[in-house]
Formats: structure tokens, C-alpha cells, sequence
């Protein structure tokens, strides 16, 4: 590399992590559409609004076991002056009501059956006493019941023709009940997207490879995996590149044919083995970043080749995961159809001292709590971009403000929470 080359590597315009968001936003896109079994459509996001085609509940049902009855029944009942009604029919959860019911009879009722037309309330069983009166069975009762008591309206959930889930709901198990409770067995949603992982560098070893002296194992790739496989994406680990800016081109240009987009991790720095920076500098894509306005990770890179986002991401595996929960997942989310795509912000107080400084705003792993109904934050475990160990304890990223005094004890902070 000539002394040319080396100083512009130093020459990069850092944006702020809002402006670094919207550049990508302007190049995101949703995938199309695809129709799924309601067995497979979990986490999956909804590409259609879907209208009630019946009311929920579609019968009046039972809320108790118990007894049907008309409420008038049991005016002036007290325990002084129970009233006594006939039972003249048994209804089970899924069958229909075969007597009709009058001022003086009650029908024996499960929950969640069908409750007969004439009746206006359901009496609990634990109200009622039985006995038997020349070979009937009565019940008797002992207070006044109100009409609408322990029955459930056609219709109380949800009416006939109102919405039941909009576009670009994300299907959990509520609304998978939901769904199955229409007769939606198969639904439309968005297409989840495919990514490429590649880790570049020539000390990377696989996973399953005996530790030698200046190797490392590479475990950014199988973490960004579990990322986007939580982001609700599908992951291709394309394993590791040698630092040889030229074969990695041609490996990430091919992955683009099989991958919607492509991230990879190490070789964005200013070194003189940083091959990434090579790549943006020289191919005929569109740069939309190349430093950001934040550590860790300022590094982090991001261009549009053919409409297809590549992310290139810090080596460091705390930078990495960083630059994945502002930038990366975002995008996922996105290409699937859901609006709040990105982490939401919290205030709470800072649980230590921060002291480190730094000229940009700093996202620190943290970990939030809750002391008599106060939120807080901590730092959880060290705070480098080279240390892994604290990834797995964080739930939050604690937003530093750039200075020259870090934060105190006690003070109010931002955080972001993390999904997942």
C-alpha cells in the first residue's frame, strides 16, 4: 500500500449514529409476500389485514359452571326466602339446549357452553343447594341475581366485520389464538430476509479447531447468526477470508446472488490488513458510511450494491454486536414489514460511576434494574470492544454523552433496550 492509500484511510467523515440510520432507511425495502400454515407462521409478520368473518364469541356462553336462568327468577330471594327452580335440562361445553326455560326452572350449565335463549344469567354453582322434591331436582337459591351475571354476549370479544390483526403485526401466541379462533389456517406474511456472514482475517480459526499461538476461533460469525436468527432472519455462514482484499470481493459479490444482503465482520479499521476499507474504496457500489459518530464500533461501515445492503462490521466482537442492534437488525425488521423497528428508549438512573470520556457518544452494554420502583443501569462486566464475556449479560446499551467528564452515580441516563 503507498503512503496515498494509507493517509486515506484516516480521512473518513464520521455521521452520527441518527444519520447513519437514515442513510439506510432510504435504501430499505420490504420482501414480498408469502402465504404459511398457521402452525409455521410464529414470529412471523402479518402482510395482510384480516376482518373478523364471524363475532368472537358467535354464541352466548357460559362464564361458570352452574345454572342457567332468568334473573327475574330470583327477585326478592334471600336466605330467609329462597327461591326454588326446577332443573329441566344439562348442557356440556359443545352441546345445544333442548328445553326451554321459564319464571320457574333453571338449566344445569359447564363453561363455556351454550346458554339457553330464555336465559339472561348464569348462577354459580357453589350459590345454589340441591335437593329432590317427588322425584325432581330443584336448586334452591338464596340471592337476587342480575341479569348479564356470569354469561358471556355474542360478540363481547370481537364484532363481525371489525379488524382482528393489521398489517405488520408480528404473530405471538395471542395472535395465533386469535387467528385460530376465525379458521385462519394459513396466512399471509412477509418473506424473511437471508443474510451472508462472512469474518474476514487471517488469524480466524474454525470453530471446531484446536486454540494455536495467534489464532482465534471465529465467534463473530455464530453470534451474528443467533442475532439474526432472533431478528426473526435466516443466516448463511459463509465461513472466514484470509486478509486478500480481492478474493474477499469476489467471495462477497458472489454471496450477493444467494443472500438478500450480506454483513461481515473485522477488516474496517485503518490497518494495513483492514481489507473492507479496500473493497469500499475501489468497487462500484454506493458507500453510505464509513465511520460513525460512536464507540464502540465507529469503524463500522455500511454500502448499497445492486439494491443490497452490505454491513461491515468492527472485528471486535462488543463493537460487533453494537453495530448489529443500531444498524443491522433494523434492517431485518424492516425488510419483514414491522414499524417499530428500532430499540426502544428508556430513561433511568445510572447504578455507578462512568468516568471513561471519549469524543464520541458511547453505547455501553448494560444491564437495568429496578430498586423501589426506580429504573437503573450498570455497566455489565468490562467495558473494551474486545471483550465478549459481557454480550451475554446485557439487556440494554447505556448511552454515554460525548465529554470530558463521564457520568456520576445517580444521574439520569438514556438506554436502549434490547430485543431478545
Amino acid at each position: 500500500m503507498d503512503r496515498v492509500e494509507s493517509v486515506n484511510r484516516f480521512r473518513r467523515n464520521a455521521v452520527q449514529v441518527e444519520e447513519a440510520q437514515r442513510r439506510i432507511e432510504q435504501h430499505l425495502k420490504q420482501l414480498g409476500v408469502e402465504e404459511v400454515s398457521l402452525e409455521n407462521a410464529y414470529s412471523r409478520t402479518l402482510a395482510e389485514d384480516l376482518i373478523a368473518p364471524d363475532h368472537m364469541p358467535h354464541f352466548r356462553r357460559s362464564g361458570m359452571d352452574g345454572f342457567a336462568i332468568m334473573s327475574s327468577s330470583t327477585r326478592g330471594a334471600s336466605p330467609e326466602s329462597p327461591v326454588l327452580l326446577e332443573v329441566i335440562d344439562t348442557i356440556p361445553c359443545g352441546a345445544l339446549p333442548t328445553k326451554q326455560l321459564s319464571q320457574r326452572t333453571a338449566s344445569r350449565i359447564m363453561t363455556g357452553a351454550m346458554v339457553p335463549e330464555q336465559a339472561d344469567a348464569v348462577i354459580m354453582l357453589e350459590m345454589t343447594e340441591d335437593l329432590e322434591v317427588h322425584g325432581k331436582t330443584y336448586i334452591s337459591i338464596k340471592k337476587e341475581i342480575h341479569p348479564g351475571q356470569n354469561l358471556t354476549p355474542i360478540g363481547h370479544e370481537i364484532t363481525k366485520g371489525d379488524g382482528v390483526l393489521e398489517n405488520g403485526t408480528v404473530i405471538l401466541a395471542g395472535e395465533t389464538a386469535l387467528l385460530a379462533n376465525f379458521g385462519f389456517s394459513r396466512v399471509k406474511v412477509y418473506k424473511r430476509p437471508t443474510i451472508a456472514i462472512f469474518a474476514t482475517g487471517s488469524e480466524l480459526l474454525p470453530v471446531e479447531a484446536p486454540l494455536c499461538s495467534g489464532k482465534i476461533r471465529n465467534s463473530n460469525s455464530y453470534m451474528l447468526a443467533a442475532l439474526i436468527r432472533g431478528a426473526g432472519g435466516i443466516p448463511l455462514l459463509m465461513g472466514s477470508i484470509p486478509d486478500e482484499a480481492d478474493l474477499a470481493q469476489t467471495l462477497i459479490l458472489e454471496a450477493f446472488s444467494v443472500a438478500d444482503f450480506v454483513i461481515t465482520s473485522g477488516g474496517v479499521s485503518v490497518g494495513d490488513y483492514d481489507i473492507l476499507v479496500d473493497i469500499f474504496e475501489k468497487w462500484n457500489g454506493k458507500v453510505l458510511f464509513n465511520k460513525v459518530a460512536m464507540r464502540p464500533g465507529s469503524p463500522t461501515s455500511a454500502g448499497i450494491w445492486n439494491d443490497q445492503f452490505l454491513f461491515a462490521m468492527s472485528g471486535n466482537p462488543g463493537a460487533c454486536f453494537v453495530g448489529f442492534e443500531l444498524f443491522v437488525r433494523p434492517v431485518i425488521l424492516g425488510m419483514q414489514g414491522i414499524q417499530n423497528r428500532y430499540a426502544q428508549e428508556f430513561t433511568a438512573f445510572l447504578g455507578e460511576n462512568f468516568q471513561k470520556v471519549n469524543a464520541y457518544p458511547r453505547y455501553v452494554r448494560g444491564k437495568a434494574y429496578v430498586i423501589d420502583g426506580k429504573v437503573f443501569v450498570k455497566p455489565v462486566g468490562m467495558d473494551q470492544s474486545s471483550v465478549t464475556v459481557s454480550i451475554k449479560d446485557s439487556d440494554c446499551l447505556i448511552k454515554i454523552p460525548p465529554g470530558g467528564k463521564g457520568m456520576l452515580q445517580g444521574e439520569l441516563v438514556c438506554a436502549l433496550m434490547l430485543r431478545g
